[in-house]
């Protein structure tokens, strides 16, 4: 742990990814004893308040929300989204790429040509399409994500796989008798662990703003509820008289998908092995 530290701490950029992401994560486990309105309460004669009134850091949107409260909880979905979908994603893609590639054969085939496919969709198209038949919500746009990347965690899987099952390890265990479950699980996956964390870690960003793009255009989380998405779409028609309606929630996004990613990419350096000094 000490050895992690001294290479965040070695790092600005990863170092500042890290407080973002810390600073997201805290403020959203605390969002009830951090904002002192209910960001669901519409409060219409304190409609349109600008930033720095009195009571309302960041001023109020068309319904006399607290904006500061309806940002801070706007994050909970986000967080939520974003680590069920990576989660849940990176689990059926894992599993679908291991068996890709340790079986080779009808199974491959199968599962390369249903990646081939899913890849050739636009993943906002995709993911619209799905959401429109699932219905609208915060679960059915988690199920949403799920389906539209997990083909990022299977061909990552699947070509590290291939590369190490001819390995000397892995014939000497079937040679000993093994069978194919405890080869995969003991030998495969630990040795493509390391991979599937940076694409976690990179991915969560994506899955972020994913979230705030369907909810942007009306297919994600509805109003009332406190989602980044909505409140952009929501603040699009005050951009001339109200522009921190947009401002906000915005730059929260934009600071979180950096966070990530920077945190992301100091990840990378320290678990990739080809890119250690």
């Amino acid at each position: 742990m000490s050895w992690w530290i001294r290479r965040l701490l070695k790092n600005p950029t990863g170092l500042l990814g890290f407080a973002i992401v810390l600073g997201v994560i805290l403020a959203a486990m605390f969002a009830p004893y951090l904002s002192q309105y209910d960001p669901e309460q519409a409060d219409r004669p304190n409609r349109l308040q600008p930033p720095l009134s009195p009571g309302h850091f960041l001023g109020t949107d068309q319904a006399g929300r607290d904006l500061l409260s309806r940002t801070i909880h706007g994050a909970r979905i986000s967080l939520i989204v974003g680590f069920t979908t990576v989660l849940a994603a990176s689990v059926l893609g894992t599993f679908l790429g291991l068996l890709a590639a340790y079986f080779g054969g009808w199974i491959d085939t199968i599962i390369s040509r249903l990646v081939d496919v899913w890849l050739s969709f636009p993943f906002i198209l995709l993911a619209l399409t799905v959401n429109a038949l699932l219905g609208l919500g915060l679960r059915n746009i988690i199920i949403t994500l799920i389906l539209t990347g997990w083909v990022a965690y299977a061909r990552l899987v699947r070509g590290e796989v291939l590369a190490i099952k001819e390995r000397e390890y892995i014939e000497a265990a079937r040679a000993l008798g093994q069978s194919d479950a405890p080869i995969l699980l003991r030998h495969v996956l630990p040795n493509v662990i390391t991979p599937i964390i940076i694409m976690c870690s990179l991915q969560m960003s994506q899955v972020i703003v994913a979230e705030a793009t369907i909810s942007f255009l009306g297919f994600g989380v509805q109003p009332p509820t406190p989602a980044w998405g909505n409140m952009l779409s929501a603040g699009r028609d005050y951009l001339m008289s109200a522009w921190w309606m947009t401002a906000f929630p915005g730059a929260a996004l934009a600071l979180t998908a950096l966070g990530v990613n920077l945190f992301g990419d100091w990840l990378r350096d320290v678990l990739d092995p080809k890119l250690q000094d």
